[in-house]
């Protein structure tokens, strides 16, 4: 297969195009400013993503700026999660640079802006500067000060530098025009006084720069050629301009890179909040135990929920670089997780809701250990041990008395496999005083060993149970984690606030048992627990007490379907649903004939008219096994873009990991899908 060409992005055709019009390659540099006042959240790999991502595709530096101009707000903790987050993620930046660097540079270049007419002090309250600065449709008022002397500026704004006003009795604005219908061109503040306690410059300063005069001077000053940002900050860029402008017409000699800010959709996400100032909320209010709490969005959270690095970045991958806000469903993250992690996680076994199963035909003294594949999606991880012996712990819910045909696991008279172990039946059942049961009695077949090659141990039973061995069994803590709001939106409703969407169930704690392998497992270590989902070792486990989070399920529990109302004949014939017509054919797809194959394709595109997308999605994350099902899933798609073309992260992803399969037949059908 000839390897794929990947357009560009609308960010990386302006590069190319400044390259093109004579930007020497070796001047591109880049930069992630984060305020340090929180942690960084999942909306920051975005933005994270996109910056050391063209650093890496341009070979150009890329600095970490932590833009600290609010000491009110900002702490050194801060800083220290975001750069270990970032390099968790895997960068590595050029320069850790401070905007506090330049607070010299800065005021002087303020009092350059003051003897040019281009700034003055305003000594006004601020809900008077409020009022006189007047509203979309309506033109500003000049401040009474605007005309002040310049030598009178100058004395104010030393006087403000050393600390002789209060909080509030005096700001540095930029002389620009009240009338712009440009808002935040209608003179905008510069510098306030603010008597706090800075984290690097301690009580150097009592008045601090404000953001949008320092983040453009910050971006000149390091000669970053591209000021990447999100969209919020479009009506930002005319301010970001005349300040670069006005500095650029003195400094041009020292400093001959003017950068240019351009903007990109910030990553929302369903069923979360991007603020940081409500994240805040939710650590200071102990609705979460802090900032790394697994439900939270930040990094850390995720982390310690057991996402990789990988997953977070295949995710960004997917989500891809667009001008328009819009809103990711969670889903798709939770879809890239689950991916990584099928392919690196150890499967182990572990019981979560346990009862006790006695074979009552095995021996009283005997134990096995038995082998147990360690990933089937990776050879190089080999097998582990297993014990086995008399008495086990199975599911609960993998046990009824009494079941319908459709019930594939234990029940009464009915034979299930153990995994890796023995076939066994179920006999009876012994009860406590209130009908609950409190043991199942078994008999195994001794010969159904699995592996062993015997007649018995290749007999077809239809399900199959984990276990684990009572006697050898760890007790642990797990943790299961839900989506901690219950609303898609919950920062978008006018009568309501996010804090009256929070999921009461968003956290629930319980004791299991575990295979013993997993007594050497380290925090941080993700496993399958298999048939469950995938848990990680959280960071509160000490020797004596080992706790596991639950990272995801191994499918969409949250996944959205439409109500299909099936109808049944006269005939009383019930009918076989399109879709499940469809994923009939991918069971036997790949080893149909040639023509066999052209005709069940002309089958399924005839079918695929009658499905909708929603009744399609779950497919998409179906195992790499299952070549056939994700076959006739990528026919049916090509059906239903012709008709819908919409593009949606989902099926980038789904197309895109086809395109890079074995399969030929799968990459064959791929290829039919632009975009």
């Amino acid at each position: 297969m000839s390897e794929k060409t990947i357009p560009l992005n609308f960010i990386e055709h302006i590069i190319e195009e400044d390259l093109a019009n004579g930007l020497p390659k070796e001047n591109l540099r880049f930069r992630f400013p984060p305020e340090p006042n929180g942690y960084l959240h999942i909306g920051h790999t975005k933005a994270i993503g996109i910056s050391f991502g063209l650093g890496k595709k341009y070979n150009a530096p890329v600095n970490l700026r932590f833009d600290d101009t609010n000491p009110a707000k900002e702490e050194q903790k801060y800083v220290d999660a975001i750069k270990q987050d970032i390099a968790w993620m895997g960068y590595q930046w050029d320069q850790e640079l401070y905007s506090s660097d330049y607070f010299q540079k800065l005021y002087d270049w303020a009092i350059r802006f003051i003897k040019n007419g281009k700034a003055y002090i305003d000594s006004q309250s601020s809900e008077e500067m409020r009022t006189q600065k007047g509203t979309p449709t309506q033109v500003g008022a000049n401040s009474p000060y605007r005309n002040r002397l310049i030598e009178e500026n100058l004395d104010l704004f030393a006087k403000m530098k050393d600390g002789a006003f209060s909080e509030g009795t005096h700001v540095l604005r930029a002389k620009i025009d009240m009338k712009d219908p440009n808002m935040l061109m209608r003179d905008p503040i510069m510098y306030r006084v603010l008597k706090k306690t800075h984290h690097r410059t301690g009580n150097d300063w009592c008045i601090y720069p404000m953001y949008d005069w320092t983040h453009g001077e910050s971006d000149y000053i390091e000669q970053i050629s591209h000021s990447l940002c999100s969209l919020e900050f479009k009506p930002h860029r005319k301010l970001y301009d005349w300040f670069r402008d006005e500095v650029y017409s003195e400094n041009s000699r020292e400093l001959p890179l003017a950068p240019k800010q351009r903007e990109f959709a910030r990553l929302n996400l369903s069923y979360t909040i991007m603020s940081k100032r409500k994240l805040l909320q939710l650590v200071e209010e102990n609705v979460v135990k802090g900032w790394d709490d697994p439900r939270m969005p930040t990094i850390s959270g995720l982390r310690r929920r057991g996402y990789t690095a990988n997953a977070i970045k295949k995710f960004i991958e997917v989500v891809g670089v667009a001008k328009r806000e819009n809103v990711i469903d969670a889903s798709l993250l939770e879809f890239c997780i689950r991916e990584d992690l099928n392919k690196v996680a150890p499967r182990v076994m572990a019981v979560l809701n346990p009862v006790k199963l006695i074979i009552t035909n095995y021996p009283e003294d005997k134990e096995e250990l038995l082998k147990a594949e360690t990933n089937p999606e990776d050879e190089s991880a080999g097998f582990r041990e297993v014990p086995f012996s008399k008495e086990l712990y199975i599911e609960r819910e993998d046990f009824k008395e009494a079941a319908s045909d459709n019930f594939f696991r234990l029940s009464l008279g009915k034979e299930v496999r153990l995994k890796n172990a023995y076939i066994i039946k179920a006999d009876s059942v012994l009860k406590d005083s209130k009908g609950a049961i409190t043991e199942l009695l078994c008999t195994y077949d001794p010969d159904s060993l699995s592996g062993t090659g015997t007649e018995a141990s290749i007999r077809k039973v239809k399900g199959t149970l984990h276990w684990v061995s009572v006697n050898h069994a760890l007790k642990v803590e797990v943790r299961f984690y839900d989506r901690l709001f219950t609303d898609e939106a919950p920062d978008s409703h006018k009568d309501k606030t996010f804090m009256d969407f929070i999921n009461p169930n968003s956290l629930k704690v319980t004791e299991a048992f575990v295979e013993p392998s997993l007594a050497s497992a380290k925090k941080g270590d993700s496993f399958q627990f298999q048939r469950l989902g995938y848990f990680n070792v959280d960071d509160d486990t000490a020797s004596e007490n080992i706790v596991f989070n639950k990272t995801v399920g191994l499918r969409d529990s949250w996944v959205k379907k439409k109500p299909i109302q099936t109808q049944v004949p006269d005939t009383q014939t019930p009918q076989v649903l399109p879709i499940n017509e469809i994923m009939r054919f991918g069971k036997k797809y790949t080893k149909l004939p040639i023509e066999k194959q052209e005709l069940a394709k002309t089958k399924i595109q005839e079918l695929a008219t009658s499905i909708s997308y929603d009744e399609l999605a779950p497919f998409f994350g179906t195992a790499l096994k299952k070549a056939g099902t994700r076959i006739v899933t990528m026919i049916s798609l090509g059906v239903l873009l012709k008709t819908t073309p919409e593009i949606t992260p989902e099926i980038k992803e789904f197309v895109i990991k086809a395109l890079e399969d074995k399969n030929e037949l799968l990459v064959l059908e791929a290829k039919k899908i632009t975009f």
